[in-house]
């Protein structure tokens, strides 16, 4: 083999992996299952497309490595080869958001209201909330809190939260976070705490964001 054809072998098999990250649908796959493993029926169902299509959109990402698959019965369970894979994700999202003014300008609607987005930074919240003087609010699903979580972070599901505010103490600031700075969870949950007297702000960041700061993460 020739250089030029070495070359082109060596970028083509890159490319497979950019090929695969090439659609609105499967990056958001990959960051659902950086919260942790999934079923295919329960990927389809959180992506809004039926089973076939996830089938379809899963085995392009299998091919490409990105992601694994098991068997659990009759179900498929998939998840994500590696947590690189998350951390490709978040640079991808951070060098689109850089380049992009139409991404920015999406972000910017998301954040209408500053006074709901949680000002300090990473470490001094994971500090606050070593201290009690912040409750870290993870509104996910309860099994991707199990795999996966900010430090002294406390579980409650946003399909739970109405039910279970006495739970929560009025006299502490809450600040909420989902599965990244896409997901709306945290947006509900705000919106819900603050009608409900409590002192609620949310931050854009998840667990792969926490991972890919270099910041460590929690388990049950």
């Amino acid at each position: 083999m020739n250089n030029r054809s070495l070359k082109d072998l060596l970028y083509e098999q890159v490319a497979r992996v950019g090929k695969a990250l090439a659609s609105p649908k499967r990056l958001e796959i990959l960051e659902m299952l950086a919260q942790g493993e999934k079923a295919v029926e329960t990927v389809a169902g959180e992506v809004a497309i039926d089973v076939k299509l996830a089938s379809a959109h899963l085995k392009a990402l299998k091919e490409a490595r990105l992601v694994q698959v098991r068997r659990d019965g009759k179900r498929m369970i998939y998840r994500l080869s590696g947590t690189d894979v998350a951390q490709l994700g978040v640079t991808l999202r951070q060098v689109a958001e850089e380049h992009l003014v139409e991404l920015r300008l999406a972000l910017q609607q998301m954040m209408a209201e500053p006074d709901r987005l949680a000002q300090v930074g990473r470490k001094e919240l994971l500090a606050q909330a070593k201290r009690g003087e912040v409750v870290v609010l993870d509104v996910r699903p309860s099994e991707e809190f199990d795999t996966a979580h900010l430090p002294y972070a406390r579980s409650l599901p946003l399909s739970e939260l109405a039910h279970r505010l006495a739970e929560l103490p009025r006299d502490v600031e809450i600040v909420a976070y989902c599965r990244g700075p896409f997901c709306l969870m945290s947006d509900e949950a705000v919106k819900l705490l603050r009608e409900r007297g409590y002192r609620a702000r949310k931050t854009f960041d998840g667990v792969s964001e926490w991972r890919a700061a270099g910041l460590p993460v929690s388990r049950r």
